[in-house]
């Protein structure tokens, strides 16, 4: 009677266990659709960086070093009076340097003495980097840090101060694009666009390129005034959004 029972039992439970579904078939995946949107907005820049400097070259490295502090001196000057913050100046590079003599330029002949290089000099560099507020007075400036001494320019970029305000912009653009996408795919295949599932923010945007100019002291033979180009900046960002899908009416 006992064993009779446990076969009863056995062949209950068995059938309760294979009418319940399962876990996979509980889970019924939602219809979906991914996009991915952009936003973009160009705007002129607002800030220059700039790196500029003074190389002196003399007999001994206390005379070149005199030289290099004078015309320093009179660079950090002009900045001041062109309104540059001294939070904005920033000593980048400063060095000074042994210079060799050079081999005579004729043909090495087999019973030539070898060329002793000895030291005929000293080059002393000093290098600045500026954030400079005032664009369209750029050029003016740096027309003032050349007669002050500057004879070398190691490069311009150029970007937004602001981006960070201009960004919430940027991103509803992205998502409105997103959006529109989403919205005419969902159409053309006769469903309805849910709400948004997921969203991803790329975020970024396009970073200063550094323009490479000649040395100054080639610049400062010009009778005009320099000409600085901004131009404009290109700031955007990039959205992936999953979207739910309904059917359609």
């Amino acid at each position: 009677m006992m064993r009779l029972s446990l076969i009863c039992l056995v062949a209950l439970s068995t059938l309760t266990f294979s009418s319940s579904p399962s876990a996979a078939e509980e889970k019924v995946e939602k219809p979906t659709i991914s996009v991915s949107g952009t936003g973009k907005l160009s705007t002129a820049p607002d800030i220059a960086e700039i790196q500029v400097g003074v190389r002196s070259q003399a007999p001994t490295a206390q005379a070149a070093l005199a030289a290099n502090n004078e015309s320093m001196n009179a660079m950090y000057a002009i900045l001041k009076e062109n309104g540059v913050a001294t939070k904005d100046i920033q000593t980048t590079q400063i060095q000074v340097s042994p210079e060799y003599s050079q081999p005579p330029n004729q043909p090495r002949s087999v019973n030539q003495a070898e060329f002793i290089p000895r030291i005929v000099g000293y080059r002393v560099d000093n290098t600045v980097q500026i954030t400079a507020r005032q664009i369209p007075k750029l050029g003016a400036l740096l027309d003032g840090l050349v007669t002050a001494g500057a004879n070398q320019i190691h490069g311009i970029s150029f970007r937004v101060d602001s981006s960070e305000k201009l960004m919430d912009e940027i991103r509803k653009r992205a998502m409105a694009d997103a959006k529109g996408k989403a919205e005419l795919l969902a159409g053309e295949a006769g469903v309805v666009l849910g709400a948004p599932l997921k969203i991803v923010d790329e975020g970024g945007s396009r970073p200063p390129s550094p323009l490479y100019a000649p040395r100054m002291e080639m610049m400062a033979r010009a009778a005009a005034p320099m000409p600085i180009a901004a131009g404009e900046q290109e700031l955007a960002v990039t959205v992936h959004v999953v979207y739910e899908l309904k059917p359609g009416k």
